[in-house]
């Protein structure tokens, strides 16, 4: 079963940084695409930042300049460096892997549990 596991999420005051992680486990051939969507209360989810296997990365305008995403394919991880975070940023931060599965090469978009990030002063 191919698990996603993020970690790094918390309080931080406004301007201030977080950086999370998401590490894939399980019985994958590859991993496709990788990133983050957030939800904050009472809105809709959206794409914070995406990135290729190849490291292209993609962000939403409000992360441009602030957030850098990135990831370690010998480790199956994707990274959100999140910097000058301001209040608005505050959601539910979810990763996702596109997977190829080893079992069958059936391709599946699989999402991690989420994390908290809250900024507030």
């Amino acid at each position: 079963q191919v698990q996603l596991v993020e970690s790094g999420g918390g309080l931080v005051q406004p301007g201030g940084s977080l950086r999370l992680s998401c590490a894939v486990s399980g019985n994958i051939f590859s991993i496709n695409a990788m990133g983050w969507y957030r939800q904050a209360p009472g809105k809709e989810r959206e794409l914070v930042a995406g990135i290729s296997r190849g490291g292209t990365p993609n962000y939403v305008d409000s992360a441009k300049g602030r957030f850098t995403i990135s990831r370690d394919n010998a480790k199956n991880t994707v990274y959100l460096q999140m910097n000058s975070l301001k209040p608005e940023d505050t959601a539910v931060y979810y990763c996702y892997a596109n997977v190829i599965q080893k079992l069958d090469y059936s391709s599946e978009r699989i999402w991690g549990q989420g994390t908290q990030v809250t900024v507030s002063s």
